[in-house]
């Protein structure tokens, strides 16, 4: 703890010099995260193959594909977003003029997680840094060798001074939350979020956190059926293709009309079967559970005797492995804890609705999502859950790929997160726009000054209405109220 205050005081003391507001200090560290990428591919690979079995094309779809489009992105706009915005004053405001000049807010906190131990590392890195951010990176010991790989080598490509990797379990993210920080980016569950949450109020410290949710994707069956292959196939990848469904952003469960159900199904196991041999636990497309606390955790949803009914397809685990087959529930109880608490791993509730119009009454029932996946081509039912739902995105005939438009906010609402990130959102979390005015000594409204009088009262009323042409007259005394 000594060590870790003494370090974060360096930190501090390097911020103040003022070398990391420096644009060209802002773009050669993101060149240099951009090059830890591009030289350290494979270590990548082998450390996510290592942690979660993913197979490297998943690695790179995932994590350094979008890292690398977010970095080409940052770098091609960091010049603008760091310029002042000039803003509009009322035209009685003469001679005068208003800016908003965005800065770094100091020293930051992130604290990443296990299922995508790169990405949700360096994207919300790459934003503070481009903010002009000194920062402390808390990694996840559920990922030890892509933490230790970062840990290692990512001063090598960055100021070691102003970028920091922590590496530890729980006792270690106690005592980091228990420092000052400008602000702390928090990735993981909202169990955890809320210990970060409580303990940023010491210091009344901001904090964006990206937690998660139960992520409903709604299957419009008379919409859907013009083209219910490719649905199919998207659900499929949109739950058991990203980290096997360890994502917050995976479909947790899927809302379709009884009368479609059937064939629903058929169609998604006939994907799971193309896409993931077959489901079993030799598969090489599909990543492992973290762990075998996680893997108990999804076994303990599934045991329940009116849970273990419900399974048409799939459910065999294996622990020594850590291989949970991508698994298919039909209507479990809503009471159940797989329907109340977020899966995070591969298995799918499918419920029934008596009409697809239903599915908003159930999705607003709930906790709001971080995101809803909608399969329909019908505009006024796409109008209706723009209007009628909330969470933090909403998505029409796809899943996840929300995730990769840096042009896009990235956040949760409610119990699904705080705040927002990716492109330009991520500089603006990490940044405060300040506000600078300036203002001409040569002009000034005597009313605006005690005593009170009426007078003075009708000239306020016609500056702030804008009439100038009434306050003119009324300054010269040729019309008063």
């Amino acid at each position: 703890m000594e060590n870790l205050e003494v370090k974060l005081e360096e930190t501090r003391e390097y911020f103040k010099s003022g070398k990391t507001k420096e644009a060209s200090w802002r773009f050669s560290q993101l060149k240099g995260l951009h090059k830890f990428l591009n030289q350290n591919q494979q270590q990548i690979y082998n450390a996510l193959f290592q942690d979660l079995g993913k197979h490297h094309v998943e690695a790179f779809r995932d994590e350094i594909g979008n890292l690398q489009m977010s970095l080409n992105f940052a770098l091609e706009n960091l010049k603008h977003w760091m310029s002042p915005r000039k803003a509009k004053l009322p035209a009685i405001a003469v001679l005068n003029s208003a800016e908003v000049v965005p800065e770094p807010l100091g020293v930051v906190l992130v604290i990443s997680s296990w299922n995508f131990p790169f990405g949700l590392s360096l994207e919300p890195l790459i934003g503070a840094i481009a903010a002009g951010n000194c920062v402390f990176l808390k990694t996840s010991e559920f990922a030890p060798a892509s933490s230790a790989f970062l840990a290692k080598v990512i001063g090598d490509y960055v100021d070691d001074k102003a970028v920091r990797v922590v590496e530890g379990g729980a006792a270690t993210g106690e005592r980091l939350l228990q420092l000052r920080w400008q602000k702390i980016f928090f990735t993981g569950s909202e169990r955890v979020g809320r210990i970060v949450m409580a303990a940023a109020v010491k210091h009344l410290t901001p904090v964006t956190l990206e937690l998660g949710g139960k992520c409903p994707a709604i299957v419009d069956s008379l919409s859907c059926s013009w083209d219910i292959e490719s649905t199919a196939q998207r659900i499929v990848i949109g739950k058991f293709g990203a980290c096997a469904g360890q994502a917050c952003v995976a479909i947790d469960y899927v809302l379709v009309e009884h009368k479609f159900i059937s064939t629903l199904v058929e169609l998604l196991k006939k994907y799971i079967k193309k896409f993931f041999d077959k489901g079993s636990n030799q598969a090489k497309t599909m990543a492992r559970i973290v762990n075998k606390q996680n893997l108990l955790r999804l076994k303990n949803m599934v045991d329940e005797p009116a849970v273990q009914a419900t399974i048409i397809y799939g459910g065999s685990m294996d622990e020594e492995k850590l291989f949970v087959e991508p698994t298919i529930l039909l209507n479990p109880p809503i009471d159940a804890e797989i329907m109340r608490e977020e899966i995070f791993g591969p298995i799918l509730p499918i419920i029934g609705m008596d009409k697809i119009e239903d599915s908003i009454d159930f999705i607003n029932s709930r906790p709001k999502p971080l995101a809803i996946y909608a399969f329909t081509k019908d505009k006024a039912f796409q109008r209706r859950l723009v209007s009628e739902t909330t969470s933090g995105s909403l998505t029409f005939n796809d899943a996840i790929i929300q995730y990769a438009v840096d042009t896009l906010p990235f956040g949760g609402v409610g119990e699904s997160g705080i705040g927002r990130y990716h492109g330009k959102f991520s500089f603006d979390t990490f940044s405060h726009e300040k506000a600078i005015v300036k203002r001409s000594l040569l002009i000034d409204f005597w009313f605006r000054y005690p005593p009170w009088n009426n007078h003075k009262l009708q000239l306020l009323r016609h500056a702030y209405n804008f009439n100038y042409f009434q306050l003119v007259l009324t300054v010269l005394g040729l019309k008063r109220s």
